[in-house]
């Protein structure tokens, strides 16, 4: 059902809007979202293509502009002079909220040296999302975005960013370099706590905890695609050992099978499935020998020291 976007226009101020969008399941923008780029005068979008499925879905016919960081320079007058004007603006980013990671701070400090209202219109945020999910630390957090692409200066900015990890560490990363990051991630940290989040919202959404070395083994098999967002645990969170897996697997193959027990105790771990199916196999012959060792009769057991 449309909205009356004509009664929304005239309750609207001027100003520059940012406005969060979807991370990928369309359904995840505010109502409020809706009725901002429904009533205002211009949609800045990051690229127009992608924007363009948001807005027909949800019946948003409000005239709409390319605004990135190459076209920046040249952009920000018109649109400052618009703001001039009185005109509502909205600004939104590909997805998620505009300006993590993404261009805007420019044209946001611009606006208001200018004394021109900017409205945050609040909503979805990898960072945020990624974090609520993950299981790790979120009382005190640090958001780097995209580290540089080469190997040396990436280990250079892990090595700057050691300082901040009373926290968790929260990176984007895209899905070619995933598994050069994490080996710089176990160069740089050591074996601790790592968490990748996959696909946030869409059908595909991954969320893996492990050490690196775990991580890798797995993507080294499945393959990562799509936008990935990675966390690194603070120093002082334990990673389980040996023991307490065997622990945890011995306790859930009393209760489930041996491949539901070895799902369970991976996402429970973060370790890869493939570790800890392997030791499940190690702890069933082990009770196997076991029993088969208490139920011998001692004839049988003189034989057997016999033979």
């Amino acid at each position: 059902m449309p909205m009356n976007t004509k009664s929304t226009k005239n309750a609207l101020d001027a100003g520059l809007y940012i406005v969060a969008t979807p991370l990928g399941h369309a359904r995840d923008i505010t109502l409020r979202a809706l009725d901002v780029l429904g009533a205002a005068d211009l949609i800045l979008c990051e690229d127009t293509r992608t924007s363009s499925k948001l807005l027909m879905l949800h019946q948003i016919k409000t005239p709409s502009t390319a605004y990135h960081e190459h076209n920046g320079q040249k952009m920000r007058p018109k649109i400052l002079a618009r703001l001039a004007d009185g005109q509502r603006i909205a600004l939104i980013s590909d997805a998620g909220t505009p300006l993590i990671s993404d261009p805007g701070m420019k044209l946001v400090r611009d606006a208001r040296a200018a004394n021109h209202n900017v409205v945050a219109i609040p909503g979805a945020s990898a960072p945020i999302a990624a974090l609520s999910i993950a299981g790790l630390p979120s009382d005190r957090f640090t958001f780097a975005g995209f580290l540089p692409p080469k190997q040396a200066a990436r280990r250079a900015a892990l090595e700057s960013l050691k300082a901040a990890r009373g926290g968790t560490l929260i990176l984007f990363e895209a899905a070619r370099r995933l598994m050069d990051l994490l080996a710089d991630i176990e160069a740089v940290y050591g074996a601790g706590e790592v968490c990748v989040a996959r696909e946030l919202t869409k059908k595909f959404e991954e969320v893996r905890r492990g050490t690196p070395d775990a991580l890798r083994a797995h993507y080294e098999v499945a393959k990562p695609r799509g936008e990935i967002t990675v966390l690194i645990a603070p120093p002082d969170v334990k990673i389980l050992g040996a023991a307490e897996i065997d622990a945890m697997l011995r306790d859930a193959m009393r209760v489930q099978s041996r491949r539901d027990a070895v799902q369970a105790v991976a996402d429970m771990s973060g370790q890869s499935r493939r570790a800890i199916y392997a030791r499940a196999l190690e702890l069933g012959e082990d009770e196997t020998q076991k029993e088969e060792a208490a139920n011998a009769t001692p004839s049988q057991s003189q034989s057997d020291k016999d033979a």
